[in-house]
């Protein structure tokens, strides 16, 4: 009868050495080694110092910052030591990525630790790093679940750094003494990565996607400055969640202010669930035993099913490159080589199954300097993360646009409209040279318009909700339906004679605006990207007389519920930001609404009739207060 063994007095048999636990490693096998801030650092270096010793030795590891260059080492042996597998989605483009683009195997996350538990790439060695063990023998894999458990569950031998440093994060991240070979007691600082200050347009970016995102969402968020930008962004949102592949220093002070509290996720609530953290030391102290994080590996974490699963799932992912058909390239960084390895389509593809879920997926409009355009007429001889079908939100700090179910012109014209404006005529020559946009088709006062998002105002009127803002370029369907819908009599006093057919051409000045000399804005309801125009208003700059010619025309049913009166007063806090003087408009005497509608402003009013009748006022002439002798 075979006796059984106590954990810890199999643990100390376990103790090895660094070069007692590689001397485990025989010529020919196929090493992994655990992933992100959880590589077990000592045995790397280890690996590294002792390569000569093996031949024909395959490693592979999610593609990392290599702290220890293993690349290197396999370039100088021209392979006869070390081949190294990275398991990566995306382009690396850098010179110093570029050069081992060889050694790139790209798989999703979520269907790598299925390749190691299959065997269809089986493990011979797993190099891993763990917290120590609790009273029972369960040792945490900490800070880097993602595919390291499926590796080390499935490998023939499991060396284990135990590092005193490590967090016990829980959740589904524990491997038993009993399922490690060899034990190497090394304490080390964990690798960290301390966030970047957000740049000028990565904080515009985070303003976009902030209007986006409602109060009850989980969010999935990326690694980079705009996501961090975004992060801040969302400091006045409510009881939002978090399922994410990674956790960050940014969640933790989302947490920490009570912005995420994980209440209504509506799957796994109260928890932050994620397969990895990267971050600074505070993080991971954070994580260290806190029952309300749970870590599981990749292919729970990026799976679409148990994504879709949550409600409000926003994902947020920072593209390199986006083409005019919705077309997503995500590079990898040379400065941190974490953003090459691509959860992504799991996460789009999942949100957008996800009950009123939405995928953003955010870039920079141009390189630094602006000599190159980040929005490109096609992707060509790049690699495509995310493809045209499963793009929803794009976001640059231009503005956000929603290309789904968009025709190929209708997404041409709106990814130019959020590109940067020095490119935006080269982009649209480009188009229609490749047939994505029509030939008569112009940019107007557009070609240089900033999106003014300040000018963005959601309210509830009536019980419904009504987003007044800056029409876009990708309006110019929308107003043209809301000319359509309008009542007879209204048509007459918008445009002074009866008219039945709209053509593009009467609508185009109202979409291609440059927010300054013209301006329109539209009051808007249903569902953001698919909403219906209720009610307009725009203003056409006079340069001779630096006054603005104001009109409106709102839908018969959204009539007597104020609508006029915000437009008229977001038109009039433009123009006044802008410079201009004051507003005029041409309306017949009968028209008491439009009069009545004017003279809501606060400044004098002047009239003055002739073939019509003639309204204004400027700026710098402000109504009287009315007093209680002037019969207030």
């Amino acid at each position: 009868m075979a006796l059984t063994s106590y954990w810890a007095d199999d643990y100390v048999q376990k103790k090895k050495s660094i070069a007692e636990a590689l001397n485990l490693i025989r010529s020919g096998q196929r090493i992994f080694i655990g992933s992100y801030c959880g590589e077990p650092q000592c045995l790397v270096r280890g690996l590294a110092e002792t390569s000569r010793q093996f031949s024909d030795l395959e490693i592979i590891r999610l593609m990392s910052r290599e702290t220890t260059p293993l690349t290197s080492i396999a370039n100088k042996t021209r392979d006869e030591s070390l081949n190294i597998r990275s398991i990566y989605l995306g382009a690396a483009k850098s010179a110093s990525l570029a050069k081992n683009k060889r050694f790139y195997t790209p798989v999703n996350m979520s269907l790598t630790p299925h390749l190691f538990s299959s065997r269809r790439i089986p493990i011979d060695v797993a190099l891993i790093q763990v917290s120590p063990p609790d009273d029972f023998g369960w040792m945490s894999l900490g800070v880097s679940v993602d595919v390291t458990q499926a590796a080390a569950l499935s490998a023939d031998i499991v060396i284990a750094q135990v590092n005193a440093l490590m967090p016990m994060v829980l959740g589904q991240s524990f491997l038993h003494v009993n399922d490690v070979d060899a034990v190497v007691e090394h304490e080390e600082a964990l690798l960290t990565l301390s966030p970047r200050p957000p740049s000028e347009q990565a904080t515009l970016i985070g303003k976009h996607i902030a209007r986006l995102i409602d109060d009850g969402s989980t969010l999935q968020v990326g690694l980079d400055a705009a996501s961090q930008a975004t992060s801040l962004a969302l400091t006045q949102k409510n009881d939002l969640g978090i399922h994410s592949q990674f956790l960050t220093d940014d969640i933790m002070h989302l947490y920490s202010m009570g912005v995420v509290n994980n209440k209504v996720k509506g799957f796994n609530n109260g928890k932050l669930v994620a397969s990895c953290a990267l971050g600074t030391q505070a993080l991971y102290e954070f994580l260290h035993l806190n029952p309300a994080v749970d870590f599981h590996p990749s292919d729970y974490v990026n799976d679409g099913d148990i994504i879709a699963r949550h409600n409000k799932m926003v994902s947020m992912n920072v593209a390199h490159t986006v083409d005019l058909a919705g077309q997503v390239a995500c590079d990898a960084r040379s400065s941190t080589l974490y953003a090459g390895v691509s959860g992504i389509p799991d996460f789009v593809r999942g949100a957008n199954r996800s009950r009123e879920g939405k995928s953003i997926i955010m870039l920079n409009a141009a390189d630094d300097g602006a000599n190159n355009s980040r929005i490109v007429p096609l992707l060509n001889n790049t690699v495509v993360t995310v493809p045209r079908d499963d793009v929803r939100w794009v976001v640059t700090e231009y503005g956000a646009v929603n290309l789904f179910g968009k025709s190929t012109q209708e997404r041409a014209l709106a990814m130019i409209s959020i590109a940067h404006p020095n490119f935006r005529e080269q982009l649209l020559d480009e188009a229609k040279q490749l047939g994505m946009i029509g030939p008569e088709r112009s940019l107007g006062e557009s070609v240089r318009g900033i999106y003014p998002v300040k000018l963005e105002e959601t309210m509830r009127i009536d019980g419904e909700k009504i987003t007044f803002r800056p029409a876009k370029p990708v309006d110019e369907r929308r107003i043209q339906e809301h000319f359509y819908t309008m009542d007879k009599k209204d048509i007459v006093s918008r445009f002074f004679h009866e008219k039945k057919r709209f053509v593009r051409d009467d609508v185009e000045g109202m979409s291609r605006i440059d927010y300054i000399r013209n301006m329109t804005i539209v009051a808007l309801v249903g569902e953001f990207g698919f909403d219906t125009v209720v009610g307009a208003g725009e203003y056409y700059l006079d340069p001779a007389k630096n006054m603005a010619e104001i009109a409106f025309s709102v839908s018969k049913a959204y009539q007597g519920k104020g609508l006029g009166r915000i437009l008229i007063r977001k038109l009039a806090e433009a123009a006044r930001e802008n410079g201009i003087s004051g507003l005029f408009a041409y309306t017949s005497p009968q028209n008491k609404k439009m009069i009545k509608l004017f003279k809501t402003l606060p400044y004098k009013v002047k009239s003055s009739l002739g073939e019509d009748l003639l309204l204004s006022c400027r700026f710098d002439e402000p109504q009287e207060p009315l007093t209680p002798d002037k019969g207030a």
